[in-house]
C-alpha cells in the first residue's frame, strides 16, 4: 500500500513539526534517556514473537497481556519480505474510532463489511488499525510497509506465526488496546520471552519483614 504524499518533483519535503517531535520523545523512551519512560510513567507495548504475546506495561505495571499473531515468514524489515520487524517502533497514527467489531478496512478505510471471526476464505484487516512507524536501522521501513498492529477475521490462527508482517490480535482485544495507546506510544519488537521485560513482582509483605 502506497502513502498519500503532496511532494514537489525534484524537492525533498520537509516532516512536519509534530512528527519530529513525536519520533524525539518516542526515541527518549527507548533509549532511557527520559526517566519518566523508564520509570514506567508512559504506557509502553512489548511485542514478544516467541511466545506470540503482547503486554501493554505502565506505570511499572502490566495492565493488558493479548495473545497475537506475528509473520509467517520469521522477522526482519526488508521491503517486500513480508517478515514482522524487530526493534523500536511507535505508534503513528489510529484508524478505526467507533467502528464495529469485525468492520473490514482496506487501505486504512472502513469498507462498510462487517466479517464475522472464522468466516471461510476471509483475511481481512478489521475492527482498528495501529500504525507503526520504525525509530531505529532495524525498522526504518516499518511505516512505509505499512506494518499495523490490528484485527484481524482469522482469529483461529491467532497464537501462531501466520500473519505477511503484521501484528494480528482479536477484535474485542485490539479494541481494548486502541482504547488505551495514544499517537507516539512507544512500540518494542522483540524476539525474546515478553518475561524478559516484565516489571518485577512486588515482594510480599511477609519478604519486607525479612
Amino acid at each position: 500500500m502506497s502513502l498519500e504524499r503532496n511532494v514537489i518533483p525534484g524537492r525533498r519535503s520537509a516532516p512536519s513539526l509534530p512528527k519530529i517531535a513525536l519520533l524525539a520523545v518516542a526515541l527518549l523512551c527507548a533509549r532511557g534517556v527520559a526517566t519518566t519512560c523508564r520509570a514506567g510513567v508512559a504506557p509502553e507495548i512489548v511485542v514478544s514473537v516467541a511466545d506470540q504475546e503482547l503486554a501493554l506495561i505502565a506505570r511499572g505495571k502490566v495492565v493488558k497481556r493479548f495473545p497475537i499473531s506475528t509473520s509467517k515468514f520469521g522477522t526482519g524489515d526488508a521491503v517486500g519480505s513480508y517478515r514482522t520487524p524487530l526493534g523500536e517502533t511507535y505508534v503513528s497514527a489510529k484508524i478505526g474510532d467507533g467502528l464495529p467489531l469485525g468492520a473490514v478496512i482496506k487501505n486504512r478505510n472502513p469498507t462498510g463489511e462487517i466479517v464475522k471471526a472464522g468466516a471461510p476464505g476471509r483475511d481481512a484487516i478489521v475492527s482498528r488499525v495501529i500504525w507503526l512507524r520504525g525509530m531505529d536501522g532495524t525498522t526504518a521501513n516499518t511505516r512505509d510497509r505499512c506494518i499495523y498492529i490490528h484485527g484481524t477475521a482469522e482469529e483461529q490462527r491467532i497464537g501462531r506465526r501466520a500473519s505477511f508482517g503484521c501484528i494480528r490480535m482479536r477484535s474485542k482485544d485490539v479494541i481494548a488496546l486502541y482504547s488505551l495507546v495514544h499517537i507516539g506510544t512507544h512500540v518494542r519488537i522483540s524476539p525474546k520471552p515478553l518475561q524478559d521485560f516484565l516489571p518485577p513482582e512486588e515482594p510480599s509483605l511477609l519478604a519486607r519483614a525479612d
